[in-house]
């Protein structure tokens, strides 16, 4: 069993996005506010770096069998995020962090892809899941670097996925009532009757879901 080819690649592609961003970007504007909430630019890619070296412990398990989290804990993580932000080498550790995932990525046995792991939200997982793990993470923070990026930048394949996965998440949980149609999907979310009936186009359905989309759509409870 290996993960799908095209998750691989969207992690691929979003982290080129996301460098690409980074490179034009001087010291002094890495200080300024991103598009997540009380974070800076160095915040975001401290995450992203961070991100890369947690999903390669999940690997590391997958590969092993010793059980190796993401974080120790949500504190753990806030705290490395925290710190990452500030350090020199911030650039080079983003860099570095992805080269040494593709390569764990790259080397873990067929068979490993099928073990068991957990996520950080505590979902049981195969370890196929990380590459999509990945490509959320890269994809969609290099629209949150506010380098000029936008969902509209992002692969069809990779949005239409993103829809599906955002919607059935919400499914799951409490939250008014939506019916979701965009040109390539259709999704039923939340609870609280009657629904409300959106037609989108799929990058503006993307981003809406994950809580980037502007005053203009209904407010949805927060995502991750």
């Amino acid at each position: 069993m290996t993960p799908p080819a095209e998750t691989r690649g969207w992690a691929d592609a979003g982290f080129r996005l996301l460098l690409d961003g980074v490179d034009g970007l001087s010291d002094a504007e890495l200080d300024a506010p991103c598009g997540l909430t009380g974070w800076n630019r160095r915040h975001l890619l401290a995450h992203v770096a961070s991100n890369a070296e947690a999903i390669g412990r999940l690997l590391d398990w997958a590969r092993t069998g010793v059980e190796s989290r993401m974080y120790a804990s949500p504190d753990q993580r806030a705290a490395d995020i925290t710190a990452g932000a500030t350090r020199p080498d911030l650039r080079q550790w983003l860099r570095d962090s992805a080269t040494t995932l593709a390569r764990a990525m790259d080397d873990l046995p067929e068979e490993a892809w099928g073990h068991e792991v957990v996520t950080a939200q505590g979902r049981v997982v195969q370890a196929t899941e990380t590459t999509w793990m990945r490509a959320r993470e890269t994809c969609i923070h290099a629209v949150d670097l506010g380098t000029g990026t936008t969902f509209d930048d992002l692969s069809e394949g990779f949005l239409t996925a993103l829809v599906a996965d955002v919607a059935a998440w919400r499914a799951d949980r409490p939250g008014p009532a939506f019916t979701l149609t965009t040109p390539r999907t259709r999704h039923e979310f939340g609870d609280d009757p009657p629904p409300t009936r959106l037609d989108l186009p799929l990058a503006t359905a993307a981003a809406w879901l994950t809580g980037r989309h502007g005053a203009d759509l209904p407010a949805l409870p927060g995502w991750l």
